[in-house]
């Protein structure tokens, strides 16, 4: 018998199944539908032996130490400081916006304390904020709002900012000064020798029993366990009783070229051409040299694995039903993106995990002590602050300094 089951093994699933082995002593069976571990983050060697990640690009970010200081039991890391481009006007402009990006599209030559006043007369503030559209037209005026925004928002969700809550664009990052790095976080890295392997690190436990290619419907009345963790749909666990929980999905298009470089960063983003949403070269990513490159085109859609919960009121209103019905189940837990219907980074997907083993241990469900060598998990500030992240919070690289997809 098993103490826990623990159903997917993306970073959730992964990271508290680790705990449960190696901090509380439990055995744990990890079982997921897909025929590999690691979730959206796996990454794997293509047929030309280049890194990629197969469900797009994956970018480690984070301001905890906590969860940084974690996840590098498993892995050494590679410094990465993540950049974009915008293809705008015929131009490849740096994202988030900033003064070279209005410099070179405008054919200006100004300063920071110029270029804050330009964005200043741009402007068109709007009260009340209700729509994402609101947000960016309140901050830069709608040109560029028309230029960077609008038709992303647009191919990404299937709606006009006009129809989205306001907290989709409510952190737009837009800088007068020439920082070009696209995240801001303290540690920014990748791991040396991918995700895959770091889960397989992280994994390696002989408590730890892995049932890949398996529904684990069809396997909980078969293998007998104690107590379940959940990370899937929770509208799923519950058969749908309510309804199903909308979300966007992607399809990509991976593609290897005869030639040493593509592009020149790593991801270019096309706000107003062609369907797709962005074009990722992995290399930049992994740091790996050959003489080939592969590339990735996102094409954002309505059917398929479930990446970003839809945020509007109504989606809110759904999963507060199947949250109440979650809380009533015994011995089930539920945690991660699928499971709590909210959009988190690869470090807030950590700290979760790390904060609800804590939890386990704090409630005495994980009955262990000092002698059985339990390990006390504490977060740090940063770690509990990237929890504070809700769905009225979600974000896509079309609207904040997060980048998607890390589709964990």
């Amino acid at each position: 018998m098993f103490d826990y089951l623990v159903v997917g093994a993306g970073f959730a699933g992964s990271v508290i199944a680790e705990r449960l082995a190696r901090a509380a002593g439990k055995s744990v069976l990890l079982v997921d539908r897909r025929s590999h571990i690691g979730g959206n983050a796996f990454d794997h060697y293509n047929e030309h032996g280049i890194l990629v990640h197969r469900y797009g690009p994956h970018i480690f970010h984070t301001n905890s130490w906590e969860v940084f200081e974690y996840l590098s039991q498993f892995t050494e890391w590679r410094p990465y400081e993540h950049r974009v481009l915008a293809s705008v006007d015929g131009q490849l402009l740096p994202m988030p916006i900033n003064l070279d990006t209005l410099n070179r599209l405008y054919g200006l030559n100004m300063n920071s304390f110029e270029a804050a006043k330009f964005l200043e007369s741009l402007a068109e503030p709007r009260v009340p904020v209700k729509t994402s559209e609101d947000v960016v037209v309140s901050r830069i005026g709608r040109q560029l709002y028309e230029k960077f925004f609008r038709n992303y928002t647009r191919k990404q969700w299937d709606m006009d900012p006009s129809e989205l809550d306001a907290a989709v664009t409510a952190r737009v990052p837009v800088r007068t000064n020439r920082d070009n790095r696209y995240f801001t976080d303290t540690y920014q890295a990748m791991p040396m020798y991918g995700y895959t392997r770091m889960f397989e690190n992280m994994l390696d436990h002989p408590r730890i029993k892995i049932l890949l290619n398996a529904e684990f419907r069809e396997i909980q009345r078969e293998i007998p366990y104690g107590k379940l963790i959940y990370t899937g749909p929770v509208d799923e666990f519950f058969d749908y009783c309510y309804g199903k929980l909308p979300y966007r999905s992607l399809r990509f298009k991976h593609e290897t070229l005869n030639r040493a470089v593509f592009q020149p960063e790593a991801v270019v983003n096309y706000p107003n051409e062609h369907a797709y949403t962005r074009v990722t070269e992995f290399k930049y990513l992994t740091g790996q040299e050959h003489s080939k490159t592969s590339i990735v085109y996102e094409f954002p859609q309505a059917e398929g694995d479930p990446y970003y919960p839809i945020p509007r009121e109504e989606n809110y209103a759904m999963y507060k039903k199947y949250k109440e019905l979650a809380e009533e189940t015994e011995d089930v837990h539920f945690i991660g993106r699928l499971a709590t219907y909210k959009y988190y980074n690869m470090d807030q997907v950590t700290a979760q995990a790390l904060a609800f083993f804590k939890r386990l241990g704090a409630e005495k469900l994980v009955e262990t002590d000092s002698k059985r060598g339990f390990l006390q998990v504490t977060l740090d500030h940063q770690s509990l602050a990237c929890l504070d992240e809700t769905s009225k919070s979600l974000h896509t690289d079309v609207a904040a300094e997060e980048t998607q997809s890390e589709a964990a």
